[in-house]
């Protein structure tokens, strides 16, 4: 019997996209002028107001997250637990959120509860369309008719390979979010060198780089594509963006001559990853050579 598929809004994907394959989406909350807010709607995000949000960060709005708790797990898994078969949670990184380990609890007390059924969750070490293509492989498996089992270790077998760059403006909103420190942050702004980073294999954004320029910046996302990309996949591609959707095209574009791949996927950030990486952000991932991760 088809397991059903879960995952949460870091995963970045169109919301027509995952109706359609019939995926449930759990979303990460985010707070600004003393309101809450859900993005489950990536159409209206697109359509104008993911610009104003950017725009109001650019200009200084603050923006708060928190993480998604146990019980918020429990309450979006448990009817689906009480219909009975097998769940895949397709998680945002735990090197990025400690979200991943509340699902895990959440699991935990799912699964004595409910013997009958079973619930997994897989840790993406990724976040965006990192994570996102490991849902996205994850339908493909269930639509083949593969096992729950077979498809975990799929998704394991390819974790190690993902392959995630990310350009940033600066590093300051990273600093504000608690994942740089304040020395590096501000030093970067002061010279007007714009970071690179990379999913290690701990599921953590580190610096891998600086350039000055965002041209000098694309052409470095491009030159890790051209060295990395697995050319044997008939794979996606992932390019996410803030604010700057002519950069992410022009990626592509770049992208494209040196190696086509089956598919692109261009989207803009969602806003609670997005308020980390902040303005001018622009990001790549792909199915890169074997423990590309470590490069």
């Amino acid at each position: 019997m088809a397991f059903t598929i879960v995952t949460d809004t870091s995963a970045n994907l169109p919301s027509e996209l995952l109706r359609r394959h019939g995926v449930g989406v759990i979303p990460f909350t985010y707070s600004y002028e003393g309101r809450e807010h859900t993005c489950l709607d990536t159409a209206a995000f697109d359509a104008g107001e993911g610009e104003r949000y950017y725009a109001r960060l650019k200009d200084g709005m603050r923006v708060t997250t928190s993480q998604i708790t146990p019980t918020r797990y429990v309450e979006f898994f448990e009817p689906m637990m009480k219909e009975g078969g097998e769940l895949l949670f397709v998680s945002m990184s735990s090197g990025i959120s400690n979200s991943c380990s509340s699902a895990l609890v959440a699991a935990e007390e799912l699964n004595a509860k409910y013997p009958d059924s079973r619930i997994c969750v897989f840790d993406t070490l990724a976040a965006s369309l990192g994570e996102g293509k490991a849902v996205l492989r994850a339908i493909d498996c269930r639509d083949r008719g593969m096992s729950l089992d077979d498809t975990l270790r799929v998704l394991e077998a390819e974790r190690v390979n993902l392959y995630q760059a990310v350009l940033l403006d600066d590093l300051m909103f990273l600093h504000r979010g608690g994942r740089v420190s304040a020395p590096k942050a501000l030093l970067g702004t002061v010279l007007g060198l714009r970071p690179i980073l990379k999913g290690n294999t701990k599921g953590e954004l580190v610096v891998c780089g600086k350039v000055r320029g965002r041209r000098r910046g694309l052409a470095a996302l491009a030159e890790k594509y051209e060295k990395l990309i697995d050319r044997s996949r008939d794979q996606l591609v992932g390019i996410a963006y803030t604010d700057c959707p002519e950069d992410a095209y022009a990626l592509r574009d770049t992208l494209a001559e040196i190696w086509r791949p089956a598919e692109f996927l261009i989207v803009r950030y969602e806003p609670v990853t997005g308020s980390y990486v902040g303005p001018g952000t622009v990001a790549l991932f792909f199915d890169g050579l074997k423990n590309a991760r470590e490069f």
